[in-house]
């Protein structure tokens, strides 16, 4: 690819312009998604979806409330007499 640089002056200047070379570490297949990835995140999507089945269940079987029923209103009251 040509670019052509000009400036304000009457000199013209054509410069080759090319794609940098990636860092030594980094190949032209770095930063891309590969099939393994797709298999990570079909197991983490099941396995998030049985935990919340599994949950939903020990929610059901909750009682309604955690307080333990008043013994002394339950009593009926004596009648005197």
């Amino acid at each position: 690819m040509l670019v052509e640089l000009v400036p304000v002056g009457d000199t013209v200047a054509t410069v080759l312009a090319q794609n940098p070379e990636p860092p030594a570490n980094q190949g032209e297949e770095f930063g891309k998604a590969s099939p393994v990835a797709l298999v990570v995140i079909l197991c983490l999507a099941v396995a998030t979806i049985a935990l919340i089945v599994s949950m939903t269940r020990r929610i059901r079987r909750l009682p309604q409330s955690f307080d333990e029923p008043d013994k002394d209103a339950e009593k009926e009251p004596e009648q005197q007499g």
